[in-house]
């Protein structure tokens, strides 16, 4: 089953709001990882597929000045791996800074049935409820001194971690 972000436009009520609502999956972008630039067009990234794309070019030509060959094509590949793996956060943060809200997580198998759960109101937080054991007393967390506060791989933050 696939996992899928709920992200619902800015001031708007809950009608408009179910209509325009966003469904970004979580995962591996295919698409994005072999034309990272167009990708990131396509929705609307304009800022990220100019940086990828000066990053990609940027190690291509580095290579080929440092006398590297093929090795300096090949360290483009890493601008693709990364749009490839951090390309539905780079959506998500996207549309944060549009104003767009967060409403959930919707657990599906598909896009048609992650609109059915969204709009029947399946609230992503009784399911995780249900499913813990019940606890004596709240639970405490335990952080060190040096302990990180974003998030360990990647560069951008994930829904749902404040």
């Amino acid at each position: 089953m696939a996992i899928y972000v709920v992200m619902e436009p800015p001031a708007a009520n809950a009608a408009e709001a179910a209509e325009r609502a966003v469904f970004v999956r979580d995962g591996v972008a295919f698409f994005a990882f072999l034309v990272p630039p167009l990708w990131l067009l396509w929705h609307r990234l304009w800022i990220e597929a100019a940086i990828a794309f000066a990053v990609s070019v940027g190690l291509t030509a580095l290579g080929e000045t440092a006398g590297l060959g093929f090795t300096g094509g090949a360290l483009s590949l890493l601008v693709s791996i990364f749009v490839g793996l951090e390309g539905q956060a780079l959506r998500i943060n996207a549309l944060r800074r549009r104003g767009w809200s967060e409403w959930g997580v919707v657990e599906a198998n598909d896009l048609g049935e992650a609109e059915i759960r969204y709009l029947a109101g399946d609230v992503p937080e009784a399911a995780v409820q249900s499913s813990v054991p019940h606890l004596k007393g709240p639970i405490q967390p335990r952080l060190t001194a040096g302990a990180a506060s974003g998030p360990a791989l990647g560069l951008f933050d994930y829904p749902g971690n404040r």
